[in-house]
């Protein structure tokens, strides 16, 4: 579940109550954004207790003073939640294959549908297996946001690994590629060309 709170004590320490309140088991938070504006973003991976159902939570986290639930989801359990540090991991334990394992790993750490690692005339190098055969290759300097005409049902980020390849992840239904996920993404990117290259 992805909210938008204030970025003040407690805000954290009220939601988890409600959520507890509410049948919710927290698992893992995840700070996505923290504004400048006084309000943080923040991931929350749960666990419904049987019986209880996530609408009950969205309604007790959306009573609480100046929180908004952006968005909810459903992930197998366990969740695949991956931190950037773990990420950082996975690149480093083969660093020939760091490109590829940064794909591999970009699912989990952004919670996106599926991810894709694009060479200007080649294609499709290396896709985990939600991703489509084809994508067509987009000039990037820095980590954005694409605009694909005809689909308004996915949402969709890249960053550039160099100048004949880049990363494409995407996410069906939402929520929205924040600037920080997108400033995260380059970063993950860089990174994985760094330790391909070491």
């Amino acid at each position: 579940m992805r909210v938008e709170l204030p970025d003040v004590p407690g805000s954290l320490g009220r939601l988890a109550t409600a959520i507890g309140e509410a049948g919710g088991d927290i698992g893992a938070i995840e700070i996505v954004e923290k504004r400048h504006d006084g309000r943080a973003v923040d991931d929350v991976l749960l666990e419904m207790a049987p019986g209880s159902m996530p609408d009950s939570v969205v309604s007790v986290c959306s009573d609480l003073d100046g929180v908004e639930v952006i968005w909810i989801s459903h992930y197998a359990p366990g969740g695949n939640l991956f931190l950037d540090l773990e990420a950082v991991e996975q690149l480093s334990d083969d660093p020939p294959r760091a490109r590829d394992a940064l794909i591999d790993v970009l699912p989990g750490t952004f919670r996106a549908d599926w991810a894709m690692r694009l060479h200007r005339s080649r294609g499709a190098l290396h896709r985990t297996g939600a991703a489509p055969d084809h994508f067509a290759f987009v000039e990037l300097e820095r980590s954005g946001r694409l605009e694909v005409p005809g689909d308004e049902d996915t949402l969709y980020a890249a960053a550039r690994l160099d100048g004949n390849e880049i990363v494409v992840i995407a996410r069906r239904g939402g929520p929205e590629f924040l600037d920080s996920e997108l400033a995260r993404l380059g970063h993950l990117a860089g990174l994985a060309v760094t330790i391909s290259t070491a």
